[in-house]
């Protein structure tokens, strides 16, 4: 893995998140059913990979580091579920800026939880992403799909800088594909009675849509990141994924039809500047 290599993963990496709303949007099935099937094959994705590619150190847990992966698998679960509904009521282009909101509520939850001081230039990013939510919604009514939908990707989004944050703290020692297999596996367990009502009217595209999650933008796109941190600094791949909604938009338009009006486009523009700045903070 050299820096050429490293920065075509990262990048192939990026487009494959970017994808998730798009493959989420094509499974015609229920969030937790979805959840729960991207779980499974990212599973059978993440063990392939350990054993064929990485071949990791594997470690004996305690209970307490378990218990903070299993809490890790919650949070992941309770992310995948709110951006798959925030998808099927709003569409891929709401559903991604609002998850784009992560790296905001990263900045405000590091600095409560680890009291680490906050900069005003941080309360600045946190600024920009508020407005740029606001921008994304055609008009701010509870009672509209795209609001409704917004509130599910912002959700989202709060629970994956949970989950980052829990990561930061309980995954020392341990080797990346193994906490994620700890967490998705914790996915699969709470999701899978969830999905078992569905489990029959599932078609077999249905299948196909939930294995390209799991396989593509879960197993293979975290194989990627992780294998670029080798190489990469932080901060360029924290630039590199701000690209994520980017491509997540440009399907949606291309596939579904689904034109950004010049409002959202500011709106995304305003989010993704703030990931943009956020990364620049990291040096």
């Amino acid at each position: 893995m050299n820096q050429r290599n490293a920065l075509l993963a990262i990048h192939l990496g990026a487009l494959l998140f970017g994808l998730s709303g798009i493959f989420g949007k094509l499974a015609n099935t229920t969030p937790q059913m979805i959840s729960a099937g991207r779980a499974a094959f990212a599973v059978a994705a993440l063990l392939l990979f350990a054993k064929l590619i990485s071949n990791p150190r594997l470690v004996r847990l305690g209970l307490r580091q378990s218990s903070l992966l299993a809490l890790g698998g919650l949070l992941l679960g309770g992310h995948w579920w709110s951006f798959f509904e925030s998808v099927h009521i709003s569409g891929v282009a709401i559903a991604t800026l609002g998850f784009a909101s992560f790296p905001a509520f990263t900045v405000l939850l590091e600095g409560l939880l680890f009291r680490e001081r906050t900069r005003p230039v941080e309360y600045a990013m946190v600024a920009l992403v508020c407005l740029g939510l606001v921008l994304v919604t055609p008009h701010f009514d509870l009672s509209s799909q795209a609001t409704s939908g917004l509130l599910w990707a912002v959700l989202s989004g709060l629970l994956f800088a949970l989950l980052s944050l829990l990561n930061r703290a309980s995954t020392r020692g341990i080797e990346p594909v193994q906490a994620a297999l700890y967490q998705n596996l914790t996915v699969l367990l709470v999701f899978l009675p969830l999905a078992w009502p569905t489990l029959p009217s599932v078609q077999a595209q249905d299948w196909l849509w939930m294995a390209m999650l799991g396989i593509f933008c879960t197993g293979l796109a975290h194989s990627l990141f992780v294998a670029s941190l080798q190489v990469l600094k932080a901060r360029t791949t924290a630039v590199i994924f701000a690209l994520e909604p980017i491509y997540g938009i440009a399907f949606a338009w291309l596939l579904f039809s689904e034109v950004p009006t010049l409002r959202m486009l500011a709106g995304g523009l305003l989010i993704v500047s703030a990931i943009f700045l956020s990364a620049r903070m990291a040096k």
